[in-house]
């Protein structure tokens, strides 16, 4: 018997757990430089960030097999540009510059990459209409 997501009621994502070997740098790295809103710390060791209803926990590894980069998150924002260049100032380390990825029928697709405090990829991604 297979169970699909619809029947058994996953809707959304609910929370995703990033690695972070010094939470408290990492903490900082999320609040300042990318600007989430720290929704609270719990020990040992944990900090909760909200992201457009998502929930990310920065935690410690609890067991080797846990201690690996995380996937790649990737942040919707409206101005790429103007995003990436906050972010510099901020002393974010860039992979690459904001470029395009693909036209779609409405809208062109434009990433970036990034490391946080850490050593997680993580991207910025933004879906600019065109005129």
């Amino acid at each position: 018997m297979e169970a699909t997501a619809a029947g058994i009621g996953i809707s959304r994502i609910g929370q995703i757990a990033i690695n972070a070997h010094d939470v408290e740098r990492a903490a900082a790295f999320y609040r300042d430089a990318l600007g989430l809103k720290l929704l609270f710390k719990a020990p040992p060791g944990l900090a909760f960030f909200g992201c457009g209803g998502v929930r990310l926990m920065l935690s410690r590894p609890d067991k080797p097999e846990f201690d690996h980069p995380s996937s790649i998150l990737y942040f919707a924002v409206p101005d790429i540009q103007a995003a990436h260049a906050r972010m510099k100032e901020h002393g974010v380390k860039f992979e690459d510059e904001p470029h395009l990825i693909a036209k779609m029928p409405d809208h062109d697709l434009w990433m970036t990459f990034f490391r946080d405090s850490e050593g997680n990829l993580l991207g910025l991604m933004s879906e600019v209409k065109r005129a």
